[in-house]
């Protein structure tokens, strides 16, 4: 009996052994799997902190930053911060897609590309970042995401208006099999004509592709929130990439080194000439080269061109020489330095002699900046005229020769930005002053005082745009003076100014 009872309870403290034994593997268990969860978490932690922090850890502390260094970073840090903080998204009913295909050069695709933002916002659709222009006389290859960046103008639009970077896949397909709606709108359309002639199409058809973009909105009578959606876009959302920016900066920190500079948008290259027909001091083999080259472009319509009519008219680039007698007679000093904004001159150092006597401070990017530097950008035009872009704005003057997009928009961006100085030359005037000087009618000082006159109020200061009724084409830029975008104080200048 006594031999059974000992056989029971071993049996029993057996049983509560491997009990015992059994939850301790659990809790163990328990605590392996509690414990590799926490690490998974850490892990996760530390790759979104490395992120941010990581190449600081592998760099180094910063040394104890001077007063001036520590105001830049506390800007610096601020504007990091505020560039963190999204707008909040628009919540509107869809209305369907809009694609664009942007034609021309840098800043007529840039100008564009604001007109889409707005129209796609007034229409209440999802706009998809837009096809830059491949096929143009400079065949740059480059996407929008090569030139700005991309992530900053779908973000910091967000409040106003839905973009993405491609259509949602079942729309791409029809696309891609050409089920789709393509049509150039009409130039200089207003507002409205969006409303009641692409709506429905879009609506009907779910994506719309405009395939024209430039100049498709009116400069005038526009709603002001259109007019502020615009500037929104040129002067905010359409930033260039951080490789852009930063080699811009580097210019113009070289530039401001030696000490103030000048931007001369120099427009005497060899397809502005062909195709504007201008020759004026061209030999006769290279009027034949500019001759045929604008014939060999079907899309240039205009082809027999009275060169020396057009130049009286104020219709063309002024020349070097040109130049070189304008900035003398305004008395820019001879010694400051002179960056040229523009492609190859045509002619050549033969053609740049007399500017480069004249003002022997000539530098361009390419002899700023090591080859190297400039190796990403080459064959890349809309890149290198962004580049050329940036250095314009942060100019201490700014001249264009040729009324062009870039001269056009570069000239309201620094109007946005304070009204900084831009000579824009009255080139009709300025040619038939020229020539009485060179024909001996007009001396020196006579020549530049009449040059001062003419160009007194045209250096940039405030005025609100010309108006032509039923002539759009003819009235001054949206782009070149967006009046509406500016501060109060210009407004008030403005307003009591036309009273």
């Amino acid at each position: 009996m006594g031999l059974k009872v000992t056989a029971l309870a071993e049996s029993r403290l057996e049983k509560l052994k491997s009990s015992m034994s059994s939850k301790s593997r659990m809790k163990l268990w328990m605590i392996r799997i509690t414990t590799s969860v926490l690490i998974w978490i850490c892990l996760v932690q530390l790759t979104i902190l490395g992120e941010t922090w990581g190449p600081r850890v592998l760099k180094g502390w910063p040394p104890c930053p001077s007063h001036e260094s520590a105001a830049v970073l506390a800007v610096k840090s601020s504007t990091e911060v505020s560039a963190r903080v999204l707008p909040p998204k628009r919540v509107y009913r869809n209305n369907g897609y809009l694609m664009v295909s942007c034609n021309g050069g840098l800043n007529q695709m840039r100008s564009a590309i604001c007109d889409m933002v707005a129209i796609a916002r007034y229409l209440n659709v999802t706009l998809i970042v837009p096809e830059l222009d491949k096929t143009s006389f400079w065949a740059d290859p480059s996407e929008f995401q090569d030139i700005f960046d991309v992530d900053h103008f779908i973000m910091s639009l967000r409040d106003e208006v839905r973009i993405l970077k491609e259509l949602p896949p079942r729309l791409k397909r029809r696309v891609e099999l050409g089920v789709t709606h393509t049509m150039a709108p009409i130039s200089w359309s207003d507002i409205s004509y969006y409303h009641n002639q692409i709506l429905p199409l879009i609506q009907q058809y779910k994506v719309v592709h405009l395939n024209r973009t430039d100049a498709r909105l009116a400069n005038n009578g526009q709603p002001m929130e259109i007019q502020k959606l615009r500037c929104r876009v040129n002067f905010g959302a359409l930033k260039f990439t951080p490789q852009i920016e930063e080699l811009g900066r580097k210019v113009v920190r070289i530039l401001r080194q030696e000490g103030p500079f000048m931007v001369l948008h120099l427009r005497y290259e060899m397809d502005m000439l062909a195709f504007s027909g201008c020759t004026q001091g061209c030999k006769q083999e290279e009027v034949e080269e500019l001759t045929r080259m604008r014939y060999a472009y079907p899309w240039w319509k205009e082809k027999i061109i009275n060169s020396d009519l057009k130049r009286r008219d104020g219709l063309c680039p002024l020349t070097p020489e040109e130049t070189a007698l304008t900035l003398r007679a305004l008395d820019i000093d001879p010694s400051i330095q002179v960056y040229i904004a523009a492609g190859e001159i045509y002619g050549g150092e033969r053609k740049m002699a007399s500017l480069a006597a004249a003002y022997p401070n000539l530098v361009r990017k390419e002899t700023l900046l090591e080859s190297s530097e400039l190796r990403f950008f080459q064959n890349h035009s809309s890149q290198m005229a962004a580049l050329d872009y940036l250095v314009s704005l942060e100019s201490d003057i700014f001249v264009p020769t040729y009324d062009g997009n870039m001269a056009k928009v570069v000239e309201g961006h620094r109007r946005y930005l304070g009204y900084k100085k831009t000579i824009l030359l009255d080139r009709k005037h300025l040619v038939d002053l020229i020539d009485q000087h060179n024909a001996g009618s007009l001396t020196w000082d006579e020549f530049s005082t009449a040059v001062k006159e003419a160009h007194a109020e045209r250096m940039g200061n405030p005025t609100k745009r010309l108006v032509i009724q039923d002539r759009p084409k003819e009235e001054d830029y949206f782009y070149s003076n967006p009046w509406e975008c500016l501060e109060p104080s210009y407004e008030d200048e403005l307003t009591s100014s036309s009273m």
